[in-house]
């Protein structure tokens, strides 16, 4: 569709770009341009070549073969700083930051000598360098001396974005940042991206949000299986013809649950009484969960409901008040406490706390099992193997082979294998933690199916999420935090509307 553009105006091409990784064939043969002055969108399910592309571009990893041009010139970058200094930025979808260094060294990691000599660093220069770089994006959350790991997952972010921008890029790659973000977050990211436009740089934009590509792109690839399907226009970009052509059929069924009036079992099973995190961010916070309820937990992204996740499961040191699991009458005291009561905990920074990238799909899925696969500490290969592909088949995780490594699965496999570790082990309270962050629809409406199949099984799921239909469309009943107190309480209605939610919330 729409390609008669001039070509002067090109400022990236690919001809013929196939990536493989063993026999798995993550790109085919992909023709992809982008040009100057334009957002261009790329979409696509997890699998489907988008992030394949565009790390390529950055330098990140080589292609298998085929060509690519920048500026006119055949492109071949061997790492991301160079990819960066020909003028390729990539704000990546996992944490791209550096734990033990300040902010300002983040932000000039490898660049320290322009603030001093023979290595002597002048800090105060450097930090008030990083001062401007980040005012540069519209963010001044964060003191350039601090270190990096007092600030949580979206300043961090931030942080990473003011240094890709620094370095003035002329074709910006966006994978995936924006659902990792406020709604602040984000407006930092499309002013960023607007900018660039209208100083006729590029913009390569990598999202599953449908609405938010349609608002910001100016044209939208498709991507299916390591191929290329189509480029629209903006015209020409309407969610029912962007969800065929991507998963090359119509989208049939409910994507949410479609069931109402079912009343709450009376059964609790587990309590927060009172609790006040270490971290300060929930103060005398109580809550009861119900036996076979999907509870949802929503707020903006500094409300304290990511630290809630941590505190049900006993991963958050408490100043007051205990976690109670009702059955039993045991307080959660630490992780361990809290699986041999049947919690399982999903992580919303997949990449760092709930898998483990450099080991196998098999070694992640039998992770949280030991215990039960080695009751007398021997374990069999035979039910490890069949412990194994009973998750792999039924969440249909896509990969080459059970002993590949995790760090080379699509976004949304990951997930699945983060979600085949704790359904493994059968957990009666899973603790589910922004899960559907970073997949695309066809992954979002199977594990969507996949949490209310649980809840039918008698399963107790608490869901946090910064998404508001994936709650009204989830929940039986939502509790809606604001500054680390409960603001507002919804039960499961076909009428239940995201205004009356965003008023009790913002």
């Amino acid at each position: 569709m729409g390609d008669n553009k001039a070509d002067d105006a090109l400022i990236f091409e690919t001809r013929g770009l196939t990536k493989t990784f063993g026999p798995t064939v993550a790109l085919n043969s992909v023709d992809f341009k982008v040009y100057r002055g334009k957002i261009t969108g790329l979409i696509g399910e997890n699998g489907s070549g988008k992030s394949t592309i565009t790390s390529i571009a950055a330098g990140m990893q080589p292609p298998t073969s085929g060509e690519m041009y920048f500026k006119g010139q055949p492109h071949r970058p061997s790492s991301m700083i160079e990819g960066a200094k020909l003028g390729i930025g990539m704000i990546v979808q996992e944490q791209g930051t550096i734990s033990g260094i300040t902010v300002a060294q983040n932000i000039f990691l490898g660049e320290e000598d322009k603030f001093g000599k023979l290595g002597l660093v002048n800090k105060a220069r450097m930090n008030a360098e990083a001062r401007k770089a980040l005012e540069n994006i519209g963010y001044t959350g964060a003191d350039p001396a601090a270190m990096i790991d007092s600030l949580n997952f979206q300043d961090r972010k931030l942080v990473e974005i003011a240094k890709v921008v620094y370095n003035a890029p002329e074709m910006l790659v966006v994978d995936e940042t924006t659902t990792a973000l406020s709604q602040s977050g984000r407006e930092i990211v499309y002013n960023i991206m607007k900018k660039m436009r209208d100083e006729n740089k590029a913009v390569v934009f990598i999202s599953h949000d449908l609405e938010e590509l349609i608002e910001i792109c100016d044209t939208l690839t498709v991507l299916r299986d390591g191929v290329l399907v189509t480029t629209l226009d903006r015209e020409e970009m309407v969610p029912d013809t962007i969800k065929r052509f991507m998963v090359g059929r119509e989208m049939k069924g409910h994507y949410y649950r479609n069931d109402y009036g079912a009343a709450i079992h009376k059964d609790i099973v587990l309590e927060a009484q009172q609790v006040t995190s270490g971290t300060g961010m929930l103060m005398n916070f109580s809550m009861q969960v119900h036996k076979g309820e999907i509870l949802g937990i929503g707020g903006l992204s500094h409300c304290g409901m990511h630290e809630l996740g941590r505190v049900l499961f006993g991963d958050e040191k408490l100043l007051t008040g205990r976690v109670v699991h009702q059955p039993s009458g045991e307080a959660i005291t630490s992780p361990q406490t809290a699986m041999s009561h049947g919690l399982g905990y999903v992580s919303k920074d997949r990449d760092r706390e709930s898998l483990v990238l450099t080991a196998t799909i098999r070694d992640n899925i039998i992770s949280a099992s030991y215990d039960k696969l080695a009751p007398k500490g021997i374990m069999k290969k035979s039910a490890v193997k069949t412990f194994v592909n009973t998750q792999v088949d039924s969440l249909s995780v896509k990969c080459a082979s059970v002993d590949q490594d995790v760090q080379y699965l699509s976004g949304g496999n990951k997930q699945k294998v983060v979600f085949g570790k704790w359904i493994g082990r059968n957990c009666d309270i899973l603790i589910l933690d922004c899960p559907t962050r970073g997949v695309d629809i066809g992954v979002k409406a199977a594990m969507y199916q996949l949490i209310y199949e649980m809840k039918q099984a008698g399963k107790t799921i608490i869901m946090i999420s910064e998404e508001l239909p994936e709650l009204i469309g989830m929940s039986d009943r939502l509790l809606i935090l604001k500054n680390g107190a409960l603001a507002g309480e919804f039960v499961r209605s076909p009428q239940l509307s995201e205004n009356e939610i965003i008023e009790v919330m913002v």
